[in-house]
């Protein structure tokens, strides 16, 4: 075959390839020019879509539709306590600001309208106002997932409504402890008792949830400094070992007159005391029952 004749073939060839890629480029142009008219189309009647939903919108006040009202959202946290029965809320916001205040019954907690809700959830047995939190405690029968999606949500709806935590400023005054402060009546160790129950402990006791009240010293006699806990320290098991190891030891540092720390129990307290230990006096005098011959075979 002459070079003419071969020439002509790989012209021809290389024509073919051009065709075919020019042609595969067309279809190539006009399957994209397609998909893009089709997209153009999809997001213009979106848009249309989203103009109407808009306009639509904008004329529901004209025809009686109201907008769904604001709520604000708000983040509650739980913390434990020493005491299992016991647990403390922190809303985020101020709650008492300055001083406790804490209820035990329905009656003490009508002066609050958040206390006398929480206390009308089945279990919980009482309520207690830190600075910025609240303990909620309860009984041994109701475990706290059962309560605490109740307590979230009281919790919730009254602080983000803004409402006062008393009815009244007189019912906030007689609520707060007025037990740490300093008279002119008192003498030098009283005060420096009180600074001391204030400035040291107090603080640190309400790190748990609870909080300490002074009830008085016995200046002349035995050097007994009387206090009562509260919140989730009233009925705890480790509360001795706190009062002890930890009040009374730094109390007698500080001051030599102080010679002991004891805690008064309210007439409820105390009658469950001497109730549980007349039953681990019963349980321990109780006589063991006699192992039968066949125990020793028994045994794994």
């Amino acid at each position: 075959m002459s070079s003419t004749a071969s020439m002509t073939i790989s012209l021809r060839t290389l024509s073919r390839v051009l065709r075919g890629t020019s042609c595969s480029r067309s279809a190539a142009f006009r399957h994209c020019s397609r998909s893009f008219a089709s997209t153009t189309s999809s997001a213009y009647f979106a848009w249309q879509g989203t103009a109407n939903i808009r306009r639509h919108s904008a004329l529901q006040p004209a025809i009686g539709h109201r907008n769904p009202p604001h709520t604000r959202s708000m983040f509650i946290q739980s913390e434990a306590t020493p005491n299992d029965d016991s647990l403390k809320f922190i809303p985020g916001v101020p709650v008492m600001g300055d001083g406790t205040a804490e209820f035990l019954d329905t009656k003490s907690s009508l002066k609050s309208p958040l206390a006398i809700r929480l206390m009308g959830i089945e279990g919980v047995k009482a309520v207690f106002y830190g600075p910025d939190f609240v303990t909620v405690s309860k009984d041994s029968e109701n475990p706290w997932a059962v309560l605490k999606p109740e307590i979230y949500s009281i919790l919730m709806e009254f602080f983000s409504s803004g409402q006062s935590l008393f009815r009244s400023a007189e019912d906030k005054d007689s609520a707060g402890p007025q037990d740490t402060k300093i008279l002119d009546t008192d003498s030098e160790t009283v005060a420096m008792i009180k600074e001391l129950l204030e400035t040291r402990v107090r603080p640190a006791i309400m790190e748990d949830g609870g909080d300490i009240e002074y009830r008085g010293f016995d200046e002349e006699g035995t050097g007994i400094v009387q206090v009562k806990l509260k919140g989730s320290c009233r009925g705890c098991d480790s509360s001795t070992v706190t009062l002890k190891s930890g009040i009374e030891r730094m109390l007698m540092h500080y001051i030599p007159e102080v010679k002991g720390v004891e805690q008064i129990l309210d007439q409820e307290e105390e009658i469950a005391l001497n109730e549980f230990g007349k039953l681990e006096q019963r349980l321990s005098q109780k006589p063991k029952q006699p192992e039968s011959p066949m125990a020793q075979y028994m045994s794994v």
